[in-house]
């Protein structure tokens, strides 16, 4: 059941009281039970006038005060008072009844946007465990240091970003990364703040200070995107502000003029105060910004923090989308993925011989190596030499082994077969003799190709790659993938220079996403950058426009489908807002309208404007 707040509660208290009087005053008045004259009338419309104008009325006053007088609540009260003057009463009644029945829906319907972000703002830790001296201490999360151990218990959120020291268990991400499925951790995992720890007690060691952390992190993003407003709330703002005072103006005129030429002054000040009531831009104000607000709540609640509106909006209107490789549309990690013996059937002892070789090494493709051959016991060397650049020499007994590049291997005198799959090669041999082969390359992200189909399915015309890696490498990966372009070998400027050609002629929104420090530049040129956020660096996250809390490109469609929904809902409620308005409009200057049809002209058209933006708060296809 909804729950009210208790300003709610008292709005839809005074408007129950005023509609039950109205009601029986009107019944009375229908039955002829009470007096015509309006000196018993006044007063008894007054009593069902008073409980839902008292409102009103404030806000104009305190307005007037602070030199804002031409709002809608000025709009309202101006209008219900001349309908008292003309001797419209139940007219005057209702349409403030019917105001403010649409103000406590607007209400309802933004408390409830504004909640679906807010809900984010329970990831914020209040406390943290820590073991000091053998003893554990309740503190504020940002009183921890680095390197302290925390304790959390099942039940209990994750306060600060940290390693896993001791006990296994799953941890609920839903809230980082709308992931539903938990996520498994065990020692030497590493954990973020805003987790929710489900079975078992964990010791995890600091890693990163709270103003560092994730949910910090998290927690600045969302409230600065609350901020930042698009280019259509910008317009809408600007229009408020003189349109206004032009609807007041055109109403004195609408009032003055025509009554002073036929002498009518009844009848054309209904009219002025008809166009009063139908010129309130309530539907415009309220809906457009909310349409933004719940499209900004639907992403978050996916996984997908986007820094404002403007940011929206450029996102809606994407064209190319650019990948970095490593780490974003590849996995970012060394593994071992072809081992070719020059004998037959030695495939794991030349992977054991190499790994053992490497076994001093903490460099990629070393720990590839040593994670290919499992819970295997290394070969203990007698000695280990690290040739930079090239490899490792390594001796075991009398026999010497060489490990590392086909460099190395030319330098040894020692002749290697060329390999023409893409990715790094690894070469061993013995006492000069060639052994065989390791190839090492980085895997493709698992939905990494439908990441790719799905942008081009939701209307992206080009899909490419700007890549530090070799020529071979991104050309095998841009294949697999089927991208539209790639370019390979790039130092940081370098992506800078190509991204910069690319724009060139660009009709849309230029695109880039990418994880690391060296792609923080053009994350920071392109006109959306999205980093990716779970692996990303703390630069990239900052200079991007969009962070994916889960490490999957897969969401990027889901997002780009999402602004443009959005976009398309504000659209939507701009026309139909302006269509509607200038209808009535004319109606009422030709005299075919009254206050009654106007008021739904006001509300009732902000009220299926605002339930037409909440869409975009329930959005979730393909999320």
């Amino acid at each position: 059941m909804m729950q009210l707040s208790r300003k709610q509660t008292r709005k839809l208290a005074s408007i129950a009281i005023s509609f039950a009087c109205f009601i029986i005053l009107i019944l009375l008045n229908a039955f002829s039970v009470l007096p015509t004259q309006w000196y018993w009338q006044v007063p008894l419309f007054l009593i069902c006038y008073f409980p839902v104008a008292f409102a009103v009325w404030k806000k104009a006053i305190v307005n007037l005060f602070h030199g804002q007088w031409l709002d809608e609540n000025f709009l309202m009260a101006l209008a219900t008072v001349g309908a008292f003057v003309i001797g419209e009463y139940p007219e005057a009644v209702f349409v403030m009844l019917f105001y403010q029945v649409g103000e406590l829906f607007e209400s309802i319907a933004v408390g409830k946007s504004r909640k679906s972000i807010a809900s984010l703002m329970e990831i914020r830790p209040d406390e943290a465990r820590v073991l000091r001296e053998g003893e554990t201490v309740v503190v504020s999360p940002d009183e921890v240091a680095v390197d302290e151990v925390l304790l959390v218990y099942p039940g209990e959120r994750v306060p600060l970003d940290g390693i896993v020291l001791q006990g296994e268990s799953e941890l609920d991400t839903r809230s980082l990364t709308g992931e539903s499925l938990p996520r498994r951790v065990c020692p030497d995992g590493e954990v973020l703040s805003g987790c929710v720890n489900l079975r078992a007690t964990l010791q995890i060691r600091v890693t990163r200070q709270y103003g560092e952390s994730t949910v910090a992190k998290i927690l600045e993003l969302v409230e600065h995107s609350q901020t930042v407003k698009s280019r259509a709330e910008h317009l809408v703002t600007r229009f408020a502000r003189w349109y206004t005072p032009s609807v007041v103006i055109g109403a004195l005129v609408l009032a003055i003029i025509p009554s002073v030429i036929t002498g009518d002054w009844q009848r054309w000040l209904h009219t002025a105060l008809t166009f009063l009531v139908v010129s309130c831009p309530c539907a415009l104000v309220i809906s457009v910004p909310l349409s933004y607000f719940g499209g900004l709540g639907a992403a978050s609640r996916h996984g997908v923090l986007i820094k404002g509106a403007n940011r929206l909006e450029m996102l809606a209107k994407a064209d190319t989308v650019v990948f970095d490789k490593t780490g974003t549309l590849t996995e970012g990690k060394f593994c071992v993925s072809h081992v070719c013996s020059a004998e037959e059937g030695s495939e794991e002892s030349l992977l054991l011989l190499a790994a053992s070789s490497e076994q001093q090494s903490n460099h990629p493709i070393a720990l590839s190596l040593r994670d290919a051959v499992g819970a295997v016991a290394l070969m203990r060397a007698d000695k280990i030499e690290e040739l930079s650049g090239k490899g490792v020499r390594a001796e075991f007994g009398d026999a010497v082994v060489l490990v590392g590049n086909a460099s190395l291997m030319e330098d040894a005198g020692i002749s290697v077969p060329p390999i023409s799959e893409s990715g790094t090669v690894v070469y061993v041999a013995r006492d000069g003799v060639f052994l065989g082969s390791i190839l090492i390359s980085d895997r493709i992200r698992e939905r990494a190709a439908d990441t790719v189909r799905d942008l081009k399915a939701c209307g992206v015309s080009k899909v490419g790659m700007l890549s530090g890696d070799r020529v071979e490498v991104a050309s095998s990966v841009a294949t697999a993938l089927n991208l539209d372009f790639y370019r390979a070998e790039l130092l940081p400027a370098d992506k800078v220079a190509a991204f910069e050609g690319l724009l060139d002629g660009q009709k849309g929104s230029l695109i880039f996403v990418g994880d690391g420090v060296n792609d923080a530049p053009v994350l920071a040129r392109a006109d959306v950058g999205i980093a990716m956020g779970g692996i990303g660096s703390d630069a990239a996250i900052e200079a991007a426009d969009v962070v994916l809390m889960e490490d999957d490109p897969a969401r990027i469609a889901y997002a780009i489908r999402l602004a443009r929904f959005t976009v398309r809902i504000a659209k939507q409620n701009i026309t139909f807002a302006v269509v509607i308005k200038l209808i009535f409009l004319v109606l009422g200057i030709l005299g075919w309208n009254n206050l009654w049809a106007a008021s739904f002209a006001d509300v009732g058209v902000a009220v299926l404007a605002i339930l037409n933006a909440l869409r975009t708060l329930y959005y979730r296809k393909e999320a």
